[in-house]
Order: C-alpha cells, then sequence, then structure tokens
C-alpha cells in the first residue's frame, strides 16, 4: 500500500518540483543571477559592454544613413519598428497548445505572416496602420499626384471615404473575431483581443506622433530621437564606472550616478546638438508631398541666428563675450530637460512589464540590447511630449490661405475645382 500510495503520489511531487524549478529559473533570468545587480559588480561586465558597443555603433550609423535618405526612409524605418515592436509585444501571450484548437487559425498562422499569433490580430494590425497613417499622410499623398488627373481623383476618393473604410474594416475584424469564439476557450480568446487593442494602442498611437514629427521637419525628430539615445549612453556608462546607489526596484542596474549624470550631459548636448542641426535646409524644411527630391526653403525664424549676450556673472578670463544663438536652442532645453528627467520613466514603465512576465528582455534581436521595444520604450513617450511641445508652443496656430485651400481641395474633384476657381474670379471681379 506504502508503494502505491508512493507512485500515485510521485507525479504530483514531480509537477510541483518542476514549478518550482520554472520559478526560481524565471527569477534568475528577471535579476541576471547577480547578488548585486549593479554594473561596477559585475564580473563580465567588459565582454557586455564591448557587445553592445558594437551593436550601438551599427545602429547609430544604420540610423544616420536613414535620416540622410529623407522623410519618405524615415517613415518607412518607423514602421518596421512597429512591426517588430507588435511581434514582441504578441509574442508574450502566444501559448500555441491552446491556438491550435480554435477555429479559423490554420490557414493565417502566426509564422506565415511573421509578426501576429492569429489571423484577427493581422487583420486589427493592418486596420490601425491604414487609419493611423491615411489621416497623417493623406494630404501629402494628394498633393504628390495632383499631376495625374487619375490618380488625383482615386487618392481624392480614398481620402474621402477614408474613416468609412477604416471603420469597415475593423467591423469585419470584429463579427471575425465573435465567429472564432470556442467554448471553453472565452477567457483566452477575450484576453488576446484585450491584448491586441492595447499594443495596437501603445505602438501606433505612440509612433504615429513620430511620423507627424518627421514631416514637420527632420529636425523634430531627429532632436529628440538624438536625446534619448544620449541619454541612454550616457547613463549605461555612468553606471558603468561610477555606479553605486540604486535608484529604483523595478530596474536593478539604474543607479542615481548614472541618471543624473546623464541628465546633465543631456541637457547640455540638447543646447548645442540644436544649432548643429538647425543650419541645415534638409532637416528643419517640412515636407509637404511624398517625394524623395532635396528640399530648400527659407529658414523659420526659429532657425535664424541671434545674437546673445553673456550675462555678467560668467567669469572675465571667458573669451566670448556674445555669441549666435538659434531661438530653437531654447526650445531645446526643454527637450533635453524632458528627455533625462521624464521619458526614462518609460524605461521604468517597460522594466516593470517585464518582471511582471519574469521575462530579461522583450526579444533578441540587438546583442547586448534586447530586442527593439527595450530601445524604444522612452522613444515613444519622448515622441509623444515632442510632437505636443511642437504643436502648442512653436507651430502657429493661426489660419492662413495654404492650410484653407489645402483642406478645401483635398475633398473636390479637378470639376469641382475649377468651377471653384471661376467662382473666386468672377467674385474677385466683381468687387
Amino acid at each position: 500500500m506504502e508503494e502505491e500510495s508512493n507512485v500515485s503520489s510521485s507525479p504530483s511531487t514531480r509537477l510541483r518540483h518542476r514549478k518550482q524549478q520554472r520559478s526560481s529559473s524565471a527569477e534568475a533570468v528577471v535579476d541576471d543571477g547577480n547578488p548585486s545587480p549593479l554594473l561596477v559588480n559585475d564580473q563580465n561586465k567588459y565582454k557586455s559592454f564591448m557587445v553592445r558597443t558594437y551593436s550601438t555603433i551599427w545602429m547609430i550609423g544604420g540610423f544616420v544613413m536613414v535620416v540622410y535618405m529623407g522623410h519618405l526612409y524615415i517613415t518607412a524605418m518607423v514602421l518596421v519598428i512597429q512591426i517588430f515592436m507588435a511581434k514582441e509585444l504578441f509574442n508574450l501571450l502566444r501559448k500555441a497548445p491552446e491556438e491550435k484548437c480554435l477555429p479559423g487559425i490554420k490557414h493565417l498562422n502566426w509564422r506565415c505572416i511573421m509578426f501576429l499569433n492569429s489571423s484577427s490580430c493581422w487583420h486589427f494590425f493592418f486596420t490601425a496602420m491604414l487609419f493611423v497613417y491615411g489621416r497623417i499622410l493623406s494630404q501629402r499623398l494628394a498633393n504628390t499626384v495632383t499631376a495625374d488627373q487619375f490618380l488625383y481623383r482615386l487618392v481624392s476618393g480614398l481620402i474621402k471615404y477614408h474613416m468609412a473604410i477604416c471603420y469597415l474594416l475593423y467591423i469585419i475584424g470584429f463579427m471575425w473575431f465573435i465567429l472564432t469564439l470556442k467554448k471553453k476557450m472565452y477567457k483566452y480568446q477575450f484576453g488576446q483581443y484585450a491584448w491586441t487593442h492595447m499594443i495596437l494602442i501603445v505602438v501606433f498611437t505612440q509612433s504615429s506622433f513620430t511620423v507627424a514629427n518627421i514631416f514637420e521637419g527632420i529636425f523634430w525628430f531627429l532632436l529628440p530621437a538624438s536625446l534619448i539615445i544620449i541619454n541612454d549612453i550616457f547613463a549605461y556608462i555612468f553606471g558603468f564606472f561610477f555606479g553605486r546607489t540604486p535608484l529604483i526596484k523595478l530596474s536593478p542596474k539604474k543607479t542615481w550616478e548614472g541618471f543624473i549624470g546623464a541628465s546633465v550631459t543631456t541637457i547640455i548636448s540638447a543646447f548645442f546638438l540644436a544649432n548643429i542641426m538647425g543650419r541645415f535646409p534638409w532637416l528643419t524644411c517640412p515636407r509637404q508631398d511624398l517625394s524623395t527630391g532635396w528640399l530648400q526653403c527659407d529658414a523659420d525664424p526659429l532657425f535664424k541666428p541671434e545674437p546673445f549676450t553673456l550675462p555678467a556673472w560668467i567669469p572675465g578670463w571667458f573669451p566670448w563675450k556674445e555669441m549666435e544663438v538659434l531661438p530653437v536652442q531654447w526650445h531645446s532645453l526643454c527637450l533635453g530637460l524632458f528627455a533625462s528627467i521624464i521619458a526614462p520613466f518609460g524605461g521604468f514603465f517597460a522594466s516593470g512589464f517585464k518582471r511582471a512576465f519574469k521575462i530579461k528582455d522583450f526579444g533578441d534581436s540587438i546583442p547586448g540590447h534586447g530586442g527593439i521595444t527595450d530601445r524604444m520604450d522612452c522613444q515613444m513617450v519622448m515622441a509623444v511630449f515632442a510632437y505636443i511641445y511642437l504643436q502648442s508652443f512653436i507651430v502657429s496656430q493661426s489660419v492662413s490661405v495654404d492650410k484653407i485651400l489645402d483642406q478645401i481641395l483635398t475633398n473636390l474633384t479637378l470639376e469641382e475645382q475649377q468651377a471653384l476657381f471661376t467662382r473666386l474670379g468672377q467674385m474677385i471681379g466683381y468687387s
């Protein structure tokens, strides 16, 4: 009897042991197996430093090349980043054994479409992409095809019914999801449905501000993104060599020394980077279409140098008493302050998110850094702030003739436009 009881109880005992081993291994992954997670105490820190440095150099090199190619290519880069972020986030809640039991999945599984865990996720992903990019790029697309009468009519029709088309696609996806519900799988399926919408909101809503910034002038994309990169790099360097005081429990390797050192460096860099970037029309001119040609425009007053007299408390041995400053440099200080003080909380949020799922990184696509989402957490927060700051304190909110004509002509056919101009001519003649 004792042998039988031991035999019958052994599977449950083994199951408990396996659960304990999995939980302990998960904790080890999160904490990296170090009794002290600070970088100064990491025995392998120089090896990881070199791997991280090589990856950073390659990323910065590729980033500079894409920026040089122009607005459209930067937008394409943002789209690719969105796809990889969605893939990493969808992967967190993938449950392959359960998905095999769901109807309507076999003909469109994850591996075939690369970044989605079900056909309905792909559908919602495409719909969100069409809605967001349609809203941002519709006017610029119309400006690009004005020379071709057929294309202009086609694009104008699509723009006019853009919202209705997106809503119809969403309703189709919604009905599709309802029809694929299966008994005993409701909780899992509705969890996936909610998870999909959360990812689309986080990824597309925030990164859409990035695309809007790009077409206002590459400057408003490049400067905020560069400040986050600088802050990340110097937070790592200061923490690597001087970090002794833990900053926050959610991210054990972050230190006060790294946070303060990176903040000072980022704010100073913001002031001087704005002066350098603000002198290139390619970076400061807004793009009104989707062409890839070189840009030239009259410099905005923000990018015209003005003399600045240094305050009296500057030491007498300082060689300059007056210097040229671009007005945009004062705005850059606000961007630098946000990038160094507030944006890192996007990283802390991501750290807490990863600890909740007991994972070290969102992915492994970037050696030494983790996944794309690990590198974009602060960038998303920064992009939203840069857009709101730009629209609230910099872009003129006054109504101009060009803005009125753009809004009117986008929704008119060529015949209607000709009738409008004829009528305006008649009104001018009468006056």
